[in-house]
């Protein structure tokens, strides 16, 4: 601002200067420039050796009505400013006046500055003499715009049009003076052309502001999809122009395909029966064409870019083909791929089941056709025996026989893998592998489980008998369980231990019958007092520990010691007696301690021989806890 009046003054010191015959003159500026809203400082400066006479500030109504109206007044009895006009409270005038310099000035400030305020402000001074003089300022407002909003087409734009096409609008709003917009493309501003076009319209606002929209129109190339677009504004400011940018945009560019290309998914790996196959047709055009696949020349349906196919089989091995057609260029391009579905057959195994006679050979193959390299094993009882599809059986036996497996895999492609089995039997008289096997004891009943395992062809049929060794009569034979296996039968009793029995297992085929016998012998359980538990594995006998003495007197104890030597006395006898009349058997040591009270009974201990060994086996059947010796 101190700069502005220096340049005044100077101006004023040079008309004195030039003219000395002027008695008043004054200075202004041509235009003062200042933001809506904002604070304008209009100086006017003039030349007189005493203040001036009077001040008045007149203001040009703007458009067709030039007439001059007066806002202020000054002298030097008054200062008005006018009632009732649109700068009543928004104006005053500051002056001062330098003697030693000629020099004065009336600085108009105007608050709150609004678009109706640019327009002509005089100020005219006037001597003592009443001589006169004016001066003339423009007041020129601005308001910056808001940033600029650009918006690209929704839809593509087709190469094939021959006029330019709208490719995206940008608009600007609120801004004075009118803003100017530049288009660009990757930096480069855009000139109007026959490929490019602009258009551009301005709307006053109700606030006098101005809304700028603008129009891009080119003649799109494929090359533009990837071109940059956005639109600059400049605006004028108080002293200076400033320029802003919109966010930059592409344009969806069609153009027609010229090629396709076919690919198949999965790609890296090879393509198995049972699996889902997507083949894809990818045209280098935009928006990708329809498309028709056939297979082997035959039409499938499908108009899109992919073909779906499900579960596929060998017989959807073969050539593919994708077609496109450009209907607005009439052109067609198409792809071809070839595919293969491996398989790989089910096993056929030679033969199939076979019945062999002991001593005989035979030799099994193991085949399956597949589009791939195989490799062939096999297995029994989940051992691997041979890697190749011959297996040569020599000189059969019971232990030739069997279930065995045939694997056939295809090592390219482990997905591919095919099993069988092959009952091999040989024919024989019954083999019991196993003789009577003794199970455990079940403590709710007191029995025990008995089993017999006979190999052989035809399966043989397994017979139980049980009989008491003391009478030689039959026992009842409980309920039979029988379970075949590969080789053979598994039977299974569960007998009562109440009595000394042998039991027979007998086993037989066309071929003939073989027998196996256990013994199964009970004991009657004894038990006498000592220091410490003690046990005889000969006779079954189990002692239990001392028990703890109580208290008391010895009298009382000395009693009772007489009364258990009276008992024992008597118990021994009986016992000995009955030993003698052989109502009581004993252990295979020939002696028992029989000093003590009479077995329970319940107290029961079997012994099971069998008919080729003499050595007994001690089974615990009542249920009592006995100590790791016993």
């Amino acid at each position: 601002m101190a700069l502005r009046y220096i340049a005044l003054l100077i101006a004023g010191l040079s008309v004195l200067t030039c003219k000395t015959w002027a008695i008043v003159d004054v200075s202004m500026e041509d235009r003062v420039d200042v933001f809506l809203k904002g604070q304008a400082e209009i100086p006017c400066i003039y030349t007189l050796k005493e203040p001036a006479k009077m001040i008045v500030w007149f203001t040009k109504w703007p458009g067709r009505d030039q007439s001059r109206r007066r806002i202020y007044y000054y002298d030097d009895q008054n200062e008005i400013i006018e009632e009732g006009s649109e700068y009543a409270g928004r104006i005053k005038v500051t002056h001062s006046h330098e003697p030693q310099n000629a020099r004065g000035s009336a600085i108009l400030i105007i608050d709150n500055v609004q678009l109706s305020d640019q327009r002509e402000f005089i100020c005219t001074v006037l001597n003592v003499s009443t001589d006169s003089a004016e001066g003339h300022t423009r007041l020129q407002i601005f308001n910056s715009p808001s940033l600029p909003v650009i918006e690209g087409m929704h839809t593509g734009i087709s190469v094939t049009v021959e006029e330019p096409s709208k490719v995206a609008h940008c608009k600007v709003d609120d801004g004075y003076p009118r803003p100017n917009i530049t288009w660009y493309k990757d930096r480069f501003p855009l000139q109007q052309s026959d490929e490019v076009k602009t258009m551009e319209s301005v709307t006053t606002k109700p606030n006098s502001l101005l809304t700028v929209d603008s129009e891009l129109y080119i003649k799109v190339k494929r090359t533009d999809e990837d071109a940059l677009f956005y639109c600059e504004v400049k605006y004028f400011v108080p002293g200076g122009v400033r320029m802003t940018e919109s966010k930059k945009i592409n344009i969806t560019v069609y153009y027609p395909t010229t090629e396709v290309t076919m690919s198949v998914n999965p790609p890296d790996r090879l393509i198995k029966e049972g699996d889902t196959v997507e083949i894809r047709c990818e045209g280098n055009g935009k928006p990708q064409p329809f498309f028709d696949f056939t297979h082997n020349g035959n039409e499938l349906s499908s108009n899109e870019e992919m073909l779906l196919l499900e579960n596929v089989k060998r017989s959807s091995s073969g050539t593919y083909v994708c077609q496109s057609i450009d209907f607005d260029t009439n052109t067609v391009a198409e792809d071809s791929i070839n595919m293969t579905v491996h398989y790989l057959d089910h096993i056929v195994v030679t033969p199939e089941e076979t019945v062999l006679d002991q001593g005989e050979d035979l030799t099994l193959t193991c085949n399956a056709l597949s589009s791939l390299p195989t490799q062939t094993a096999w297995y029994k009882d989940g051992m691997r025996l041979v890697e190749r599809h011959v297996l040569e059986l020599n000189n059969a036996s019971y232990d030739t026989a069997g279930m065995y497996m045939c694997e056939v895999t295809v090592p390219s492609l482990p997905e591919l893998r095919e099993q069988k089995s092959v009952q091999i039997s040989v024919r024989g008289k019954p083999k019991i592998t196993e003789e009577i096997a003794v199970g455990p004891v079940n403590m709710a009943d007191r029995s025990v489980n008995l089993t017999c395992y006979a190999e052989g062809y035809p399966f043989p049929t397994i017979t139980w008998t049980l009989s008491d060794q003391w009478t030689g009569q039959p026992v009842p034979v409980p309920e039979v369980e029988n379970q075949k296996t590969d080789t053979g039968v598994l039977s299974m009793i569960s007998v009562r231990a109440v009595s000394k029995l042998t039991a027979n297992c007998s086993a037989a085929n066309e071929f003939g019958t073989v027998n196996v016998s256990r013994k199964i012998e009970a004991f009657a359980r004894v038990t006498t007092t000592t220091t410490q538990a003690t046990s005889t594995k000969g006779t079954g006998l189990t002692i239990p520990p001392k028990q703890p003495r109580t208290g008391g007197g010895s009298g009382v104890i000395i009693a009772v010691i007489i009364i258990c030597l009276l008992l024992i006395a008597i118990l021994g006898s009986v016992l000995y007696f009955l030993y003698k009349k052989g109502k009581l058997p004993c252990g295979r040591s020939g002696k028992q301690d029989f000093t003590k009270e009479k077995a329970s009974k319940d107290d029961i201990v079997m012994e099971m021989k069998s008919g080729k060994s003499e050595e007994a086996v001690l089974l615990q059947v009542n249920g009592d806890k006995t100590s790791p010796t016993e």
